[in-house]
């Protein structure tokens, strides 16, 4: 028999996160709102930083760091639990103490400079791949390496990258006579960047690179082996998205699911009416449904198993699912949930990127296909 139950221990942490989030962040909505209307960031880093330290006071800090690095590294399953507890609210927040897990790949060397500063909050990155003209096929990347005595010289720009106007180094991946590799850049060894304005509040920059000089400790990994390290890093993410549309998702329909009940049209409140009642059915079977497919696929990386199937198929449902759950709630409330009175709007823009970052929905499509047409997984077997 499958046990699909958490543990005690499980539920208290998972109950914690849930107090943190009603108690800490929700009451923050207004702020970020507040703070969008007037072209200020989300949330100001200092009361992120209070945030954290707040949730560092009862525990919660690198939840997916090793212990011998000053983590918890409570496991993929509960990684994912608490994404969906995060998922509740739109207020920016994630646990301090975590960094990029292909940081951890690095040498002595590189997890003194980058990966422990990152730890402590001293430091902050960026994963830098994606280029102009060349989304998702990292395969044909046109950023290059070239060697130079003992350096790297790099040329070429890179796109969409979260975070990259914050950060000061960047994960660089470019293509070297070897192959694809990555380098750990510095700001200051010359890259710079230019803010993307967006239509939701995800972050994202261009970076340009004119004959940066790179010294060669600077490698992750070895030459030639920046694809290897560059998937690992993007299937560790796939799981996190649904992860988060999840709790986000069942923020919403409880809103929608409220005033159906309170909002009257011709003399019943909208619950009563077969169309509300259809798309609020179909919201939670969708839910839920994003939920143990996100499960499944956290379980198999927790097990040491290939989870790049089930990731990919968890993230594109979730992405999906997400969009259509936030839409349905929008026509649900009318016009007032297309107003910026209601926090709907924002959710509605912010779900959109969901579709499209650390994998679009045709590549998600075109690699589940792919699997199944090539026999790299079988229909069927259960528990494989």
């Amino acid at each position: 028999m499958v046990d699909f139950s958490l543990s005690e221990e499980e539920r208290a942490v998972r109950d914690t996160v849930r107090r943190f989030v009603a108690r800490e962040l929700i009451p923050l909505e207004d702020t970020v709102l507040a703070n969008e209307r007037a072209g200020l960031p989300s949330l100001a880093p200092d009361l992120l930083t209070e945030l954290q330290e707040k949730a560092r006071s009862f525990g919660f800090w690198g939840i997916t760091t090793p212990e011998e690095y000053g983590g918890i590294a409570l496991g993929p399953v509960m990684h994912a639990v608490l994404e969906m507890e995060l998922g509740r609210t739109f207020v920016p927040f994630q646990f301090g103490g975590a960094a990029d897990n292909i940081l951890f790949a690095g040498t002595d060397e590189q997890k003194n400079e980058y990966l422990l500063p990152v730890i402590a909050g001293k430091r902050r990155g960026c994963f830098a791949i994606t280029e102009p003209d060349v989304g998702s096929d990292a395969t044909n990347l046109r950023t290059s390496a070239r060697r130079d005595g003992a350096d790297w010289v790099i040329n070429g720009e890179k796109t969409f990258i979260s975070g990259g106007d914050q950060a000061d180094f960047c994960i660089l991946f470019a293509r070297a006579e070897e192959g694809v590799t990555a380098f750990l850049v510095d700001r200051d060894m010359g890259w710079t960047s230019s803010p993307i304005p967006l239509m939701g509040d995800w972050s994202a920059a261009s970076l340009s690179f004119q004959d940066v000089r790179v010294p060669g400790r600077n490698v992750l990994g070895a030459p030639g082996g920046g694809m290897e390290i560059a998937l690992s890093w993007i299937g560790q993410k796939r799981y996190v998205i649904p992860s988060r549309a999840v709790g986000a998702a069942e923020r919403l329909l409880g809103m929608a699911i409220d005033y159906a009940k309170i909002r009257k049209s011709m003399g019943h409140a909208i619950a009563d009416y077969q169309a509300i009642q259809w798309q609020i059915a179909d919201s939670q079977v969708e839910i839920e449904s994003t939920k143990w497919l996100t499960l499944h696929a956290a379980w198999r990386a927790q097990e040491g198993m290939d989870a790049r199937h089930a990731t990919s198929i968890a993230k594109l449902h979730g992405a999906v699912m997400a969009n259509q759950v936030v839409d349905r709630v929008l026509q649900i409330h009318g016009g007032l949930g297309y107003a910026k009175e209601l926090p709907i709007e924002r959710w509605y823009r912010n779900m959109r990127v969901w579709r499209i970052f650390e994998g679009t929905d045709e590549i998600q499509r075109r690699n589940i296909a792919r699997n199944l047409l090539k026999g790299h997984v079988s229909l069927g077997k259960i528990g494989e």
